[in-house]
């Protein structure tokens, strides 16, 4: 009997040691991620007041601030105009600079080079950029980044090339992404939850938001090391609303977790993926690691499934119908 406890004790020792040893590995990862944030001042700022928005961009930038997280946020300013709230609007939108964070430009009405002319489009960019250049002037800052709306960056490559010298042009470095869970699908759906004090329904898309940012990650993490041999430096796209608002910490955490430190936009795109041949185009958006992969012939297979019930809610609120039951 004394042998058979000996034994045992000796496997339970050893299976001990390799989940310390597995702990040690995950942790000894290290990765980096720059956060970036769409939609500015809010993404659902035709449904909120601007005291409302004052309060969400309020708390949002505090969590990144609080955690020394640097983050880039980017402008639409048409949402910045409504009658009796452009100040409070503004106030916002200057909050994050006084916060210490750096805004860039979404154009001014958040429109897809897919869906208008290269003109019309290079009208939006300027006409993007009045006071979001006036505010960093004021910092001292200069106006220096580019985010396509949707991702669009052109059904055609002569469109797409001969828009990107135009950004080149006006001093602007255009901002990819690499990382996208999807947070605008959630949170519409969150907001009406919240509205209702559905508690039970935010905690519901909360979690189910995190583990699809989780499932994201694992197949992008996987995904570039087989296309280009490592993981780059990478660059998440998030939406100004308040579900980041609310749980950007949560994320955060889960980021760390997985061995990542955060760093700005600028020490991202100093990474040589980004410089890698793209000639990706089409009529969706998409994020880069997929524009390398398709410019390489090697589209992404079997990629992760965006949960059904949320698009169902989504849609039932946006055309007021009863939603469907949560799983």
């Amino acid at each position: 009997m004394t042998g058979k406890f000996a034994t045992r004790g000796l496997v339970f020792i050893l299976m001990l040691s390799a989940n310390a040893l597995l702990c040690v590995a995950q942790s000894a990862t290290h990765r980096e991620i720059a956060i970036t944030i769409d939609d500015l001042p809010a993404g659902a700022a035709d449904h909120m007041s601007g005291s409302e928005i004052l309060e969400m961009t309020t708390k949002l930038l505090t969590t990144l601030r609080d955690q020394k997280v640097p983050a880039v946020g980017f402008v639409n300013e048409k949402k910045l105009f409504r009658m009796g709230e452009v100040d409070d609007r503004i106030t916002a939108l200057n909050m994050w600079l006084d916060y210490g964070f750096e805004l860039g430009n979404h154009t001014y009405s958040h429109t897809s080079l897919n869906r208008v002319s290269l003109q019309d489009w290079e009208e939006e960019v300027v006409r993007g950029e009045t006071v979001t250049r006036m505010l960093l002037e004021q910092h001292k800052m200069h106006l220096r980044y580019f985010r396509h709306p949707y991702l669009d960056v052109g059904r055609d490559l002569e469109t797409r090339r001969q828009a990107e010298a135009f950004l080149a042009e006006r001093g602007y470095r255009i901002a990819p992404i690499t990382m996208d869970a999807w947070d605008w699908m959630y949170a519409g759906v969150y907001d009406d939850a919240r509205r209702r004090d559905d508690t039970a329904l935010q905690q519901q898309l909360v979690s189910s938001y995190l583990s699809y940012t989780t499932a994201v990650f694992d197949y992008y993490e996987k995904f570039s090391r087989e296309l280009i041999g490592y993981e780059p430096k990478q660059i998440i796209l998030l939406h100004g609303n308040w579900l980041e608002a609310d749980h950007i910490g949560e994320l955060l955490d889960l980021l760390r977790k997985r061995g990542y430190q955060f760093i700005t936009l600028q020490d991202a795109l100093g990474d040589a993926a980004y410089s890698m041949s793209d000639e990706y185009v089409g009529e969706e958006g998409t994020n880069w690691i997929d524009h390398w992969a398709i410019t390489r012939g090697r589209p992404p297979q079997n990629t992760h499934v965006f949960p059904q019930w949320v698009i169902d809610r989504s849609n039932a609120l946006h055309h007021q119908l009863p939603p469907s039951p949560t799983p």
